[in-house]
């Protein structure tokens, strides 16, 4: 039952890795998706950022790769095998699904990164390169990723202004980053993948000038900073 398992996160993260190159790939949401477009909002980074995809898809898929072949029935892998399939089964279907409708692509990557922290969670410390640290990378990007796309459809939809929208979602990505990674002392994989979107966030906000955004963004930089860097020091032990 443990190989068939790690044979399963093998395929989903199969399936993962394929699914872009099987749509037409995704950028952020674009304006007409909306009741109300959304125009270069602030709460969306600038378009370099989703580059980290690709590190992202890579590294997990060698990981699985590695957990099928050199650790099967190791217990560090083993019981952190479901939730991760899970978020990588959502996460299979979620290109089609924002290209469609952003509010159910929104409540997957919720999901996605709910499961994507059990399996961060319950992932062991041995064989960090292979099994911890695409994890984390995958789930710090997945907190910003589903503030900034909560904050779109409250935006979208005339729920709150985009500015309101922009500032609060960040500041909620910020502080579940915070609160995981003092959690996950020892990943600090996770922390960078967040301080990498508040970054794009950041770059997308300085022209023109949004003053406020600017300065939060800049405020949870430092702010994480500080974890982040206590995390590369306790992997270095």
């Amino acid at each position: 039952m443990e190989r068939m398992k790690a044979i399963f996160v093998v395929t989903a993260a199969l399936a993962f890795l394929l699914s872009p190159l099987s749509t037409s790939g995704f950028n952020g949401f674009t304006a007409d998706q909306f009741p109300i477009p959304q125009t270069d909002p602030p709460v969306q980074p600038a378009g370099y950022a989703f580059s980290i995809w690709g590190v992202i898809y890579l590294w997990l898929m060698a990981g699985a790769l590695f957990g099928l072949f050199k650790r099967d029935r190791a217990r560090d892998w083993t019981t952190m095998r479901w939730p991760l399939i899970l978020s990588l089964v959502v996460g299979a279907a979620w290109i089609p699904a924002a290209n469609m409708d952003p509010v159910a692509a929104t409540a997957m990557i919720w999901i996605m990164l709910g499961a994507g922290l059990a399996a961060l969670a319950r992932a062991g410390r041995s064989d960090h390169f292979w099994l911890r640290a695409p994890i984390g990378l995958y789930t710090g990007w997945l907190t910003a990723a589903s503030c900034v796309a909560t904050g779109l459809v409250l935006a979208g939809h005339g729920l709150l202004s985009e500015q309101v929208a922009a500032l609060a979602m960040i500041a909620l990505a910020l502080l579940l980053a915070l609160w995981v990674q003092t959690r996950v002392a020892d990943t600090p994989e996770y922390g960078l993948a967040v301080i990498w979107a508040t970054v794009g966030i950041l770059v997308d906000n300085v022209s023109p000038l949004n003053g406020a955004v600017v300065a939060l963004c800049g405020l949870g930089l430092l702010l994480l900073a500080w974890p982040v860097l206590r995390a590369l020091d306790n992997l270095r032990r």
